[in-house]
C-alpha cells in the first residue's frame, strides 16, 4: 500500500471516535459561554510547554519516584491524557510531526538533516496558523528542533513566529566538557549535576529561557487586543542530564530503583533493539567499557542515571511552576489555554535499553496535560484513558479557539499547505468535563527507521540518516495490544514494502504492560495478529 494512503486511512479510522453530534456541538457551545470559556467567540492566549525527552515520570501520572508538585498542581485543573503517543521517538521528527499535524511518512523526514519545507512541502505549522489568525507568536528555547531541519534556526521567520526565536546563550555549551567528575576533572558526561555559578555563562539554558518567558509576560499589555501564542521548550531532561545540584536532595540514591525487568527480552528481534549510542558516546558511560551492542549497563551506574533523570525533571518542574506563577501574577491565568507535552519518552533500563530510538511504549508514550479555563479547572484532575496522538494537538487548539477547522489531508498532500492528519480531541474534553464517561477504544500509530537488521555504530542504527534507511518499523497500539511490523523501506520512493516483513512483535498490555514478552511466534495468536496486521495496513 502507498504510504500516503496508509497515512490518510489512519486519520479516517480515528475520526469517528471523537466526532460530536449536532446536539453535542450545540451543548458544547453553551457550556463554553456559561463557563466563560469563549472558545468560539473571543481568542484566548495559548501557552505551549514542550519538555525534551519527558516520559510520564510525573506525580500526576502515578510515578512514585517523581517529585513534580508544580506540574501536578497544573494537572489538578486539567485533562490528563494517560495514553498520548508520539509518531516517532526522536526529537526533530516528533516535533515536525505534531507542529504540522502530519506524520513522518508525509513529511519524509526521519532524521535531523533536511528542512521539510524544501524537501516535503511548504506546510502551515501550528504557530503559523495562529499567527495568520491574528496571534502574536513567540518561540523560546527548543520548540522546533534547531539545526538543518529548520535552516539552523527554530523555524525561521516569516513563517511561524512574529519575532525572532529566542535561544538561550548558554545553549552553546550543551556539548561542552562541563560535568564535574569525582577526580576534579570536567567531562562530557551523562550524569551532570552542576553548580550553576561555576558554569560557562554562570547560568543554564532552561534558566535563561524562563527569564525570557517572564520578560515577555511582563511586557505583554493586559489590555492588548491581540492574543499571544507563547511556546517555550525546556531542554532537560535531554542528555546531558545537567541540572543544579540542589535537586539531587529530593532524590536520594536509596530511593531510586531499576525496573523489575531490565534485561533484553529473549524474543526481541535484533532490528527492534536500540543500543543507546548517545549514552555510550559520553565519557562517563564510555569508561564503563560496556560491550556493544547488547552489553548491559551496570546496575550501580544505571541507578545514578535514573537518579539524575528524575532530578532533571524536578528542575524543569520548578521552572514550570515559576512560569505559571508569572502567568497568574500578570493576570493571564483566566484566559490562557495551557498545554504541556513531552516530545517522546525515554527508556531507563526497560528491556535493557536506554534513551529513545524505538517503538516501545516507554519511548513513544508521553505526558499530555491540557488546561482550558472554565472547562477543566473545577472538580480536580480529569483523567482519560483514550488513545490520542500528538498530531491531534493542532486541530484541538484550532477548534478550542473557534478558528476555521483544518481539512483532512488527502492521499497526496505535498501541495496542500494546510491540512491535518490528526483528530480534534475537543469532543473528548467536552465529555470529560460533563463526567459522561470516557472513550477508551481506538488505535494510534508510531514508526521508527533502521539501517539494517542488526544494531550498528556505523551507520548509527539509533539515528540513521535518510539515505541509510532500509527498514521501517510500523507500530499499532490498541486498548489491549501493541503490534509492530518491521518491513523493507525504499529510501528512493520513501514507501514501505509490506510484502517483505523482517520481523514482528506482539505485546498484550493486559498481561504484559511492560512489553517484555513478544507473542508474535505463538500460534494461538495467529488470528489476532492477522487482524492487527490488517488494521496496520488499512
Amino acid at each position: 500500500m502507498d504510504a500516503n494512503i496508509w497515512v490518510k486511512n489512519k486519520v479516517v479510522t480515528r475520526q469517528s471516535k471523537y466526532k460530536m453530534t449536532c446536539f453535542e456541538q450545540t451543548a458544547f457551545s453553551i457550556v463554553c459561554i456559561l463557563a466563560s470559556l469563549t472558545c468560539f467567540e473571543t481568542k484566548q492566549n495559548i501557552l505551549l510547554i514542550v519538555v525534551d525527552d519527558l516520559r510520564p515520570s510525573l506525580g500526576c501520572y502515578g510515578d512514585e519516584m517523581a517529585r513534580t508538585p508544580f506540574i501536578d498542581e497544573l494537572a489538578n485543573r486539567s485533562v490528563i491524557f494517560k495514553n498520548a503517543f508520539v509518531q516517532q521517538a526522536l526529537c526533530a521528527p516528533s516535533r515536525n510531526s505534531f507542529l504540522t499535524s502530519r506524520r513522518p511518512d508525509t513529511l519524509h523526514l526521519y532524521d535531523f538533516y533536511s528542512y521539510w519545507r524544501t524537501s516535503a512541502g511548504n506546510f502551515t505549522t501550528l504557530p503559523q496558523y495562529f499567527k495568520q489568525n491574528g496571534y502574536h507568536t513567540k518561540s523560546i528555547g527548543k520548540v522546533f528542533h534547531p539545526g538543518k531541519c529548520h535552516k539552523c534556526s527554530d523555524e525561521i521567520r516569516p513563517y511561524s513566529w512574529s519575532e525572532e526565536p529566542y535561544h538561550p546563550p548558554t545553549e552553546q555549551y550543551k556539548e561542552a566538557k562541563v560535568c564535574p567528575q569525582p577526580d576534579g576533572s570536567l567531562k562530557r558526561a551523562v550524569v551532570c549535576p552542576v553548580i550553576v555559578e561555576l558554569q560557562p555563562g554562570h547560568s543554564l539554558p532552561d534558566l535563561q529561557s524562563l527569564q525570557e518567558a517572564n520578560k515577555f509576560l511582563d511586557s505583554w499589555p493586559k489590555s492588548s487586543a491581540k492574543s499571544f501564542f507563547l511556546a517555550i521548550g525546556f531542554h532537560k531532561p535531554h542528555l546531558p542530564l545537567k541540572y543544579p545540584v540542589k535537586y539531587l536532595d529530593q532524590h536520594p540514591l536509596e530511593s531510586i530503583s531499576l525496573p523489575a525487568a531490565h534485561e533484553r527480552p529473549s524474543a526481541l528481534p535484533t532490528v527492534s533493539w536500540n543500543p543507546w549510542i548517545d549514552l555510550r558516546e559520553r565519557e562517563d558511560v564510555s569508561a564503563l567499557n560496556v560491550s556493544f551492542p547488547f552489553g548491559p549497563m551496570p546496575d550501580e551506574y544505571g541507578v545514578k542515571i535514573i537518579q539524575s533523570y528524575y532530578a532533571a525533571v524536578t528542575y524543569v518542574d520548578d521552572l514550570v511552576g515559576q512560569l505559571l506563577k508569572k502567568l497568574e501574577t500578570n493576570g493571564f491565568s483566566n484566559n490562557t489555554i495551557i498545554l504541556l507535552v513531552g516530545d517522546h519518552g525515554w527508556s531507563m533500563a526497560e528491556h535493557g535499553e536506554w534513551s529513545k530510538f524505538s517503538n516501545f511504549e516507554i519511548a513513544v508514550r508521553v505526558p499530555l496535560i491540557m488546561h482550558v479555563p472554565g472547562l477543566t479547572d473545577t472538580g480536580g484532575a480529569h483523567y482519560t484513558n483514550a488513545l490520542v496522538e500528538l498530531v491531534d494537538i493542532f486541530p484541538t487548539l484550532v477548534e478550542l479557539e473557534g478558528m476555521p477547522d483544518l481539512p483532512l489531508c488527502p492521499d497526496v498532500s505535498s501541495n496542500i499547505t494546510l491540512c491535518t492528519e490528526g483528530v480534534s480531541t475537543v469532543p473528548l474534553l467536552f465529555n470529560i468535563s460533563r463526567k459522561e464517561g470516557q472513550l477508551q477504544d481506538g488505535r494510534v500509530f508510531s514508526q521508527y527507521p533502521r539501517p539494517g537488521t542488526f544494531p550498528t555504530l556505523h551507520p548509527d542504527s539509533d539515528r540513521p540518516r535518510l539515505k541509510q534507511i532500509k527498514i521501517m518499523g510500523y507500530s499499532l497500539r490498541t486498548a489491549v495490544f501493541r503490534y509492530t511490523e518491521w518491513v523493507l523501506f525504499d529510501r528512493t520512493t520513501l514507501k514501505p514494502d509490506w510484502t517483505h516483513v523482517i520481523a514482528k512483535e506482539l505485546y498484550h498490555h493486559g498481561l504484559d504492560p511492560g512489553e517484555n514478552m513478544n507473542l508474535a511466534d505463538r500460534s494461538v495468536m495467529a488470528d489476532i495478529m492477522q487482524n492487527l496486521s490488517q488494521q496496520l495496513h488499512a
